[in-house]
């Protein structure tokens, strides 16, 4: 598995920065409605949430952080004092992404900061935040009726990235759900196939392994357990679980029960 280039996660940030300020400016967005894949959030509180996420990794990287950085010490990280407006709103969300991606740019992909999943620079930071923006761009964009869109790159990397860290919580740290996924089924591993039908030049398949001794995943075209197949668009939202398995976009044969087993426990933690 090779990482983007980090002048490339960079340009994506910026790239995904832009296009969901568009969602919340575009003409009909409603800021109060709920996000129908964050049932908790409407989507200003949304914005708000990757807003400040945004502009939390900036002073972590900045700073050059050796700890987890606390909320009330990132600059105007709680966004606009009004609630409901949209330009001023889209206004701060692009400012703090903009700082993010400078921030980064300058600081460059081997400078030492503090990360929570094992890996202590800057390019983690551009990797996360990359999938991060990605991921809830598409929880606006179905939230306002979009479309979505992805490039396959990193679209490929964004799973990658997924199985990276369930495999270092159920390692590391692992909660009650991730513990679940450790062991054998009755007939052996148990093991699910990603398959996208539109990305050749990506080797865009992967094969997951539930097996005794944890999770073990890597890219490749092999028989499974359950195999998702579809659009790579559509299969990365169908593991993020941002889209529904039935909804048409993706093809589910074999054993479905061991997918939602999957989708079910397989969380940052």
């Amino acid at each position: 598995m090779t990482l983007l280039a980090f002048d490339r996660y960079c340009d994506e940030i910026a790239l995904q920065v832009a296009r969901f300020a568009e969602l919340v400016t575009a003409p009909g967005t409603d800021l109060t409605a709920t996000v129908p894949t964050c049932p908790d959030w409407t989507v200003e509180e949304l914005t708000r949430h990757m807003g400040e996420a945004l502009r939390w990794v900036e002073v972590t990287v900045r700073t050059r952080a050796e700890r987890e950085v606390e909320s009330q010490d990132v600059p105007d990280g709680a966004g606009p004092a009004a609630r409901g407006d949209a330009a001023a709103l889209a206004a701060w969300f692009t400012e703090g992404g903009e700082k993010t991606v400078r921030t980064l740019r300058e600081a460059g992909p081997e400078a030492g900061v503090w990360g929570w999943a094992g890996v202590h620079t800057a390019a983690f930071w551009a990797r996360r935040m990359t999938h991060e923006i990605t991921v809830h761009r598409a929880d606006a964009a179905l939230a306002v009726g979009a479309p979505y869109e992805v490039a396959g790159e990193v679209a490929a990397d964004a799973i990658d990235e997924w199985l990276e860290i369930v495999t270092f919580v159920q390692r590391t740290d692992p909660h009650d759900a991730a513990r679940e996924l450790r062991g054998a089924g009755p007939d052996g591993t148990r093991s699910i196939h990603l398959h996208a039908t539109d990305a050749p030049g990506l080797d865009a398949e992967w094969l997951i392994e539930l097996g005794a001794d944890g999770v073990a995943w890597r890219r490749g075209h092999e028989r499974a357990t359950v195999a998702v197949r579809g659009p790579l668009t559509a299969v990365l939202l169908a593991f993020y679980r941002r889209a529904p398995l039935d909804g048409g976009e993706v093809e589910v044969l074999g054993d479905r029960a061991v997918l939602d087993f999957w989708l079910e426990r397989a969380t940052f933690g």
